[in-house]
């Protein structure tokens, strides 16, 4: 891999996640308040949806942002496909719909780390893969939202069935509206931050850019650090909570991950993306939302384990990718394009 995951450890908003862990682990009552690590957490998505934005701006929407924002178009529809089928058989039809949207979805701190990974190595990415981000959120919770209400009118069959043969009075299936589940995706406060802040971007351009370099730019590691801390402090407490998961859903958590970014980066590949441009997808394939698509789910999807597909999400998958996945896609990136 040659030193790339060395590097990747050795960036300082990396080491303070690790310090993180070390701060839980050793049960430190070391804490970031709830409101400081919100507003963290708000001020990532205004940086990151303006800087995008900004990006765009300058380049358009050209050919290769619109395959590129297709691609990922494409994945957040077929990894819940794949996803639900392979985990029907080993949970919960309602637990593998919600999994499903998790990782059909995104982790935007994942694609903060891997453009700063980029940065770091000096290569250019697309502004317009932050446009894929927002978009990708909402094709994996309609796929969800459309697996769940499946498994949930063949119950209500089974049900019906089976009480017309005792002669029992049939009960109708409990029902959710799309589009309310719909209105809730795309007015959640994060994601409409995100899309606001992405929108400001490209109507402010390069002088936009610059009035907001202090608080975009300059600042922008320095919060990203106080960041993963955070998100240190969470794994580390997710993990103690996580052990009833159970050895298959860990392992998928772990597999799931690789197996999506190597379908992203074959996509990719096929499509002539740039290099930059290819890792971003490979993470949000990779990634799974544990912000976003959680909170949906648990209106979405009440039947399923919010605890299951939350832990998943936070405990492993989104370690596994800050620290190894970045630099280990990036370098069979660089094994394909050469």
């Amino acid at each position: 891999m040659d030193l790339s995951l060395i590097h990747n450890l050795l960036d300082p908003a990396i080491l303070f996640f690790f310090f993180g862990l070390f701060a839980a682990g050793i049960k430190s009552n070391l804490e970031i308040p709830a409101p400081i690590a919100k507003f963290f957490s708000l001020y990532l998505l205004v940086a990151i949806g303006f800087k995008g934005g900004v990006a765009l701006s300058s380049s358009g929407f050209t050919n290769t942002a619109m395959l590129g924002i297709g691609a990922a178009l494409f994945m957040a529809m077929l990894v819940p496909a794949y996803s639900f089928l392979i985990l029907r058989k080993r949970t919960t039809p309602y637990n593998a719909a919600a999994i499903a949207a998790t990782y059909g979805s995104i982790s935007a701190v994942t694609f903060i780390a891997a453009q700063q990974y980029l940065t770091k190595n000096g290569v250019d990415f697309g502004g317009h893969m932050t446009v894929a981000m927002v978009l990708m959120e909402s094709p994996a919770i309609i796929m969800a939202v459309l697996l769940a209400t499946l498994v949930r009118k063949q119950e209500a069959e089974n049900t019906n069935l089976s009480a017309s043969a005792n002669g029992a009075a049939v009960k109708p299936g409990k029902q959710f509206s799309l589009k309310e589940v719909l209105h809730e995706a795309f007015t959640d406060g994060a994601h409409l931050l995100l899309i606001g802040s992405l929108l400001i971007g490209y109507i402010t351009g390069e002088e936009g850019k610059e009035m907001m370099a202090p608080f975009t730019a300059e600042i922008f590691k320095g919060i990203l650090a106080f960041f993963l801390l955070e998100m240190g402090l969470l794994v580390a407490r997710q993990l103690r909570e996580s052990r009833n998961l159970g050895s298959f859903l860990i392992g998928f958590s772990l597999i799931m991950p690789l197996v999506n970014a190597g379908i992203a980066i074959t996509i990719a590949n096929l499509l002539g993306m740039a290099q930059g441009d290819a890792l971003l997808l490979a993470c949000l394939a990779a990634s799974g939302s544990y912000i976003v698509v959680p909170a949906i789910c648990r209106y979405a999807i009440p039947e399923a384990k919010p605890g299951v597909y939350f832990s998943m999400s936070l405990a492993f998958t989104f370690p596994f990718n800050i620290v190894i996945g970045i630099p280990l896609y990036f370098t069979v990136i660089k094994m394909l394009w050469n």
